[in-house]
């Protein structure tokens, strides 16, 4: 890395934003990257030179969270400003424009078009989605989506799911991966040296299954030295088992499968090596920002749609509630941010768009529910006057403060964990009434109401009603055993 790292003087100035000069954005999003990040201190183990050394220049927020905690529904909250309870996206489908009062909603890149920004687009952004579909332009420039190289056999064979659940060595090389493509797009457009302002928005597909990484990056991570996260076998006792019930038939499959089919460190390897690769095309784009000297006219922030299990709470995947699913990194850098300084204020992903608006000198719409974190780029400490809230089908909400998770499902039942001193959520303290105060603090900040699932939901879609929990069509039996 040729990039060099801010000097003391910097780390107590804000970059001021030039007037008439308008900052270019650089919007990077990784998928199911958790906060096993070198700055965030996830993982004794990880590397991620490029993403530190971002955070290093900006300002990094330690206590983010995502809207929901899998793609489709993060990413809609992320780009059209709404929660998933005002919208009614919950699962893998609809598209957001197919739902009749969003068609028309001005979403995060049209914001920035409608400013005179040119706006481009690579890789995974939306979900899965022609972004010029239905006639409504998301971005001015789209990059062609390019073939891929993948393993012809499974490696893993896991007891649900398709090819995609799978993990290993990659046999090809790393210039065919998807991510390395669009990196390599990214760098093109930098090297033109574009002229308008721009929104460019790169989207990195790792850490998301298949963990698929060339040998070199799993020489980093000897399987004999992994570290394996901090674990309780049994650590689902004490939660509601509604807390199955929002991930019960999943592709993912449990750490029981893990354990017993010796695959426990081999996945945590593979999510390792994925990171590290995933991690060095951030860099790869980054150094071509600096190199075509547009470093210090660019506010990039980098980001990951949801975080992700690797046996904790005996699970892999996301969609769940607790702080291994719903954090993520969260990281500013540019004109308008201080730099070297780190946040614990509680962060949402739907503040993403009002805090670009405001960097940018751009209107902020009012539709927006996020809050602009521009008070705390400025000074980490800065009040904010609530905490994040993630959201999971309707009725299924996580609160989380500086302090504290809460956790209420749809039927009622509750989880609470100081998360000061029980960073990994081991002990569920909602039955204790000596916190019944705290609940009731964390509480008021769940939506007073959930829009029902939109027109056209599916995919990992549960719906509650009259004491019946209902799961992809299927009604759940509450004596029928959890699924393996």
């Amino acid at each position: 890395m040729k990039r060099i790292l801010i000097t003391t003087i910097l780390l107590v100035t804000c970059l001021p934003v030039s007037p008439g000069a308008p900052p270019n954005v650089l919007f990077i999003a990784i998928d199911d990257l958790n906060d096993w990040v070198g700055c965030l201190d996830g993982h004794p183990q990880v590397k991620t030179p490029n993403i530190d050394a971002l955070a290093e220049r900006g300002t990094l927020f330690t206590n983010a969270h995502c809207q929901a905690p899998i793609c489709n529904p993060s990413r809609t909250s992320v780009m059209t400003g709404l929660r998933p309870s005002t919208t009614g996206v919950y699962g893998l489908a609809p598209w957001f424009r197919q739902v009749d009062d969003l068609k028309d909603l001005v979403t995060l890149p049209q914001h920035f078009s409608k400013a005179g920004y040119k706006t481009y687009t690579g890789g995974k952004i939306y979900h899965g989605r022609d972004w010029n579909s239905l006639g409504i332009r998301e971005f001015d420039v789209v990059a062609e989506a390019k073939g891929r190289m993948r393993p012809k056999t499974k490696r893993v064979a896991t007891p649900r799911g398709g090819p995609g659940m799978d993990w290993g060595v990659y046999p090809y090389k790393e210039s065919n991966q998807n991510d390395w493509k669009t990196a390599s797009w990214a760098v093109e457009q930098l090297d033109a040296k574009p002229k308008d302002p721009f929104f460019m928005a790169v989207g990195f597909s790792l850490p998301h299954v298949p963990l698929f990484a060339t040998q070199k990056w799993f020489d980093m991570y000897p399987e004999d030295g992994v570290v394996l996260p901090r674990m309780l076998l049994d650590d689902r006792e004490d939660t509601p088992r509604f807390s199955w019930y929002i991930h019960w038939k999943l592709p993912e499959p449990r750490q029981k499968f893990l354990l017993e089919a010796g695959e426990q460190i081999k996945i945590v390897q593979a999510y390792l090596a994925s990171v590290s690769f995933v991690d060095s095309q951030v860099g790869r784009v980054l150094d071509a920002l600096e190199r075509n000297e547009l470093e210090d006219d660019t506010i990039v922030v980098l980001w990951s749609d949801h975080g992700y299990h690797l046996g904790e709470k005996q699970i892999t995947g996301k969609n769940t509630l607790w702080d291994r699913s719903a954090r993520v990194p969260l990281v500013f850098a540019g004109p308008g941010v201080k730099a070297g300084q780190q946040s614990h204020r509680p962060a949402e992903l739907l503040d993403i768009y009002p805090t670009l608006s405001q960097l940018c000198g751009l209107d902020v719409p009012d539709h927006l529910e996020g809050l602009s974190l521009v008070p705390q780029l400025k000074n980490a400490k800065a009040p904010r006057s609530r905490p994040a809230l993630t959201t999971h089908n309707p009725g299924n909400h996580g609160v989380r403060s500086e302090d504290w998770r809460y956790i209420r499902y749809a039927d009622g039942s509750e989880e609470l964990y100081d998360m000061v001193k029980d960073p990994n959520e081991f002990i569920n303290m909602a039955s204790n009434p000596e916190y019944d105060s705290q609940k009731r603090k964390l509480r008021k900040h769940i939506p007073k109401f959930d829009r029902a699932h939109a027109p056209g939901s599916s995919k990992r879609v549960l719906i509650y009603e009259n004491g019946v929990a209902n799961w992809e069509g299927e009604d759940i039996d509450p004596n029928e055993a959890i699924p393996d």
